[in-house]
């Protein structure tokens, strides 16, 4: 599908993001956030197929063509959330729609129950809650993020000898893509270092999260979202896990076919989930 889009730099002063923009300047104002050590070219299929909408994909921090966080900070997701309020403020967008994948749906869910005056809509694909811990696990789980800081100053990001074997690694990721995915991901993720190819996206975004929030907690910010929402849940995704979740969840739930990249991975799959979100923002 051949398309316009525009690339944008926004500098938040804190720090510099990337973004593809599509669509109508009076369009719907949505910001879509992808998945992690993903970047905007997840929404490459489906952005172009979603009517009606202004659509700025950005690549998170630590992701695609964005700066890294500092030495010494971290990726939280507050901290994601408060990068997304800030590239609204820069817009002039009083208030806006989440289109979220993954991470991205979940820091959406976050930031739509945190600031609910801010968002009006709620478009998510596959993706809800973050992971969540026990109480009583806080003190261990600590001890494990911080072992792994240490240990982290002595790895090397992998260099791979060719283009086509960073793509080939992208398929077999810890959540496999299609070629076609990979080789998008790869145009925004992939840069050339000494000895071949690297993926730009930062080492520490691999690193056990300090502190996780309990399953009550999580839910929380569920219950506490007042705009409408859709959630595209894939039949072969990673929601299936928590389906006793999904039956209690008050959101709009819409099962299609394909796997946890399924808009990304083929142009039906970003097709059904078009046509789904085309219907939920009441552009059919």
């Amino acid at each position: 599908m051949s398309v316009q889009v525009e690339e944008l730099r926004l500098d938040l002063g804190h720090i510099e993001l990337a973004a593809h923009v599509f669509g109508p300047v009076d369009g719907l104002p949505l910001i879509a956030l992808h998945g992690w050590l993903d970047n905007a070219n997840t929404f490459a299929r489906l952005a172009p197929r979603l009517r009606g909408l202004r659509v700025v994909a950005l690549d998170l921090a630590g992701h695609g063509h964005s700066a890294h966080r500092p030495l010494g900070a971290s990726y939280t997701l507050a901290d994601y959330a408060h990068d997304v309020l800030q590239v609204a403020e820069q817009l002039g967008w009083q208030r806006f729609a989440l289109l979220g994948h993954s991470l991205g749906a979940v820091i959406s869910v976050q930031l739509a129950a945190a600031l609910p005056e801010r968002v009006s809509h709620l478009a998510l694909i596959d993706g809800l809650i973050p992971p969540t811990g026990e109480p009583d696990d806080a003190a261990e789980r600590l001890g494990l993020a911080l072992s792994a800081q240490l240990r982290r100053g002595a790895r090397h990001k992998t260099v791979y000898p060719t283009l086509d074997a960073g793509i080939t690694a992208r398929m077999k990721g810890m959540v496999a893509v299609s070629r076609e995915a990979a080789e998008l991901l790869a145009q925004r993720g992939l840069m050339p270092v000494a000895g071949g190819y690297s993926w730009r996206s930062d080492s520490r975004l691999t690193l056990p999260s300090a502190v996780r929030l309990s399953q009550r907690q999580a839910w929380a910010f569920v219950e506490r979202v007042r705009c409408p929402a859709c959630l595209v849940v894939a039949a072969d995704g990673l929601l299936l896990a928590h389906d006793a979740l999904l039956q209690q969840l008050p959101f709009e739930q819409v099962r299609l076919p394909g796997g946890h990249h399924l808009h990304v991975n083929d142009e039906a799959g970003a097709a059904l989930v078009a046509d789904c979100f085309n219907r939920f923002f009441g552009f059919p």
